[in-house]
């Protein structure tokens, strides 16, 4: 587990990681693989859609899933889709996690790290908004207890559900 974190570690701190798009551009595309086959930003256009980058070994990442979850579950009929993209350098590991902490989203897989990195993406777990024309909303680093009740009046928000 520790070559697989350090594996991360150095993908997230590479140069290119360190530029955001800034809100309000296009987000990033990404086709990655998923448990049911290719998961790919276009497929959800006209969704807001919840990214989340996480990694079996990430400590906060077990606390948000069952928030994301829950997300999914408020909000998925009034047209949110959750997408959470593993990094983690064996698939193996992000198994072993979803077996302890299932997921009733989207699960995409990165090895390589291309999409944190395109999305400037710094530390686990972190996660953007993408709104439903395809631009991104905003980005947001970490994630704790407090955070909860201000991402979910964002994302209520967006879908103008206030």
């Amino acid at each position: 587990m520790r070559q697989g974190m350090l594996a991360v570690a150095a993908v997230l701190l590479a140069p290119a990681a360190l530029a955001a798009p800034a809100a309000g551009a296009p987000a990033p595309a990404f086709d990655l693989p998923g448990d049911a086959g290719r998961i790919s930003l276009d497929a959800y256009k006209g969704k807001l859609v919840y990214v989340d980058f996480w990694a079996s070994w990430c400590g906060p990442c077990r606390k948000s899933f069952p928030w994301m979850n829950s997300l999914q579950q408020r909000y998925g009929a009034h047209g949110l889709q959750v997408v959470a993209i593993n990094v983690d350098a064996k698939r193996d590991d992000a198994a072993a996690f979803l077996a302890k902490v299932p997921a009733a989203f989207a699960i995409a897989y990165d090895q390589a790290g291309a999409t944190p990195r395109a999305y400037g993406i710094k530390g686990m777990p972190s996660s953007a908004l993408v709104g439903r024309d395809g631009k991104l909303l905003w980005l947001h680093a970490g994630f704790n207890e407090s955070d909860q009740a201000v991402l979910d009046a964002q994302i209520k928000a967006a879908l103008q559900l206030q």
